[in-house]
């Protein structure tokens, strides 16, 4: 019998063809349906190895990924909040996870060592967005405790989505 070690962990350049994977996985599922399909193609396109490899090597904002031995099974990227108008310090801007490793636990353990992390920055209080149609990701969000406080519009091919902030902290 195999084991199986999960660990979350800080990316690396040489994660980023596994990046990629969970990225198109993680953006068709979550994605189809919301944004228009051509626009939706072109953003995961544009994401592929080459620019995950730069993401993972310039390190401006925290990226890391859940590691799952001989895969990737999602990612978190972070930091500074770059929503002014909001009082929470910190911001999770992305956090997915491979469409097969959703609904065990492992979003859960993603976002709990992110939100470690964003604290021991120095954010003790974070906001996370979600397009407003993507009930899955709005589900998971409230039953972490987020607590909706703004929303705001989105446009993806000129076509305007509504989002909402999610405040945790």
């Amino acid at each position: 019998m195999r084991e199986l070690v999960t660990s979350i962990r800080r990316a690396k350049p040489s994660d980023a063809a596994g990046l990629a994977v969970v990225h198109d996985a993680a953006w068709r599922e979550a994605y189809r349906g919301l944004i228009p399909g051509v626009v939706l193609e072109r953003m995961i396109t544009k994401r592929g190895p080459r620019w995950w490899r730069i993401a993972a090597a310039a390190r401006a904002r925290p990226l890391v990924v859940l590691d799952m031995g001989e895969r990737i099974g999602g990612y978190a990227s972070y930091g500074q909040s770059r929503s002014l108008g909001l009082p929470q310090g910190g911001e999770i801007d992305e956090l997915y996870l491979d469409p097969v490793f959703q609904g065990i636990g492992l979003g859960r353990r993603l976002f709990g060592a992110v939100r470690r992390d964003l604290a021991t920055q120095g954010f003790k209080t974070f906001v996370v967005w979600s397009l407003a149609d993507n009930e899955r990701a709005c589900r998971f969000y409230e039953g972490l405790g987020g607590k909706p406080v703004t929303r705001g519009e989105t446009r993806f091919g000129g076509v305007p989505l509504d989002r909402i902030a999610f405040a945790f902290g």
